[in-house]
């Protein structure tokens, strides 16, 4: 965490970069994060706004292909979040938000536009767009389990060498129908909406993990009965 006591939770370009309720991400890991007694707050960066580089956890959510672009050259001017992110923050990003994060990503008319860079991956245009459940199994070693989400994208995205696959495909597309999501270090980016943190809680403890260490077990609540009978839906589909 950063030297002050609270847990500094950014909401990147809430104007740009909120669709599919992706402002459910700040309140799940709030919440989260106040019912263990972890001390939070949540600051919203607008496009207009410079990016503080004294976040503990930056969020990007999902945007159409004209507000995908404004963010990506915005954050690359700016370079607050790829400063924090050199510094060890924590970065979750959403659909074109997870885009963006990468090398380069494509543009409504599959031209490649660069990047922030902070995430080993390059994505483009796919033939036909995802739309739908997906359901996808964590990589072990981050001890989420198995996460469900909504995809509405026509992306496709190569993972390089310094990144990993967030997870492997059960039902959906994600990145290439065979992975979905990518992580490095303390960024990871996925297409899941939904949004993804409400509906995958191990998800959004994960994130938590990285910034404050050990985590107090919760008990069962709302949010791991959505998960458990959003999985059940998508998978009896």
């Amino acid at each position: 965490m950063t030297n002050t006591s609270a847990l500094r939770i950014v909401w990147i370009y809430p104007d740009l970069l909120s669709t599919y309720g992706d402002r459910g991400n700040v309140l799940i890991l709030q919440r989260r994060a106040e019912l263990r007694g972890i001390p939070t707050e949540v600051v919203h960066v607008h496009s207009s706004d410079a990016v503080p580089e004294q976040g503990d956890i930056y969020l990007l959510g999902g945007g159409e292909d004209r507000p995908q672009i404004l963010a990506a050259e915005r954050l690359r001017a700016d370079g607050g979040l790829a400063r924090a992110a050199a510094r060890g923050a924590c970065v979750f990003a959403v659909c074109a938000g997870y885009q963006i994060i990468g090398e380069s990503y494509g543009d409504d008319e599959a031209n490649p536009l660069p990047g922030i860079g902070i995430l080993d991956i390059r994505s483009g245009r796919g033939q036909a767009r995802a739309v739908g459940e997906i359901v996808a199994d964590v990589d072990p070693s981050l001890g989420v389990g198995r996460i469900t989400g909504f995809e509405n994208h026509q992306g496709r995205t190569e993972i390089g060498p310094s990144a990993l696959p967030l997870s492997t495909t059960v039902r959906g597309v994600g990145n290439d129908d065979r992975t979905e999501g990518a992580y490095q270090g303390q960024v990871l980016g996925t297409y899941l909406h939904g949004p993804a943190l409400p509906r995958n809680p191990q998800l959004a403890d994960l994130l938590l993990r990285w910034r404050v260490g050990q985590l107090a077990p919760l008990p069962q609540a709302w949010g791991d009965r959505l998960h458990e009978e959003r999985l059940s839906a998508a998978l009896s589909a």
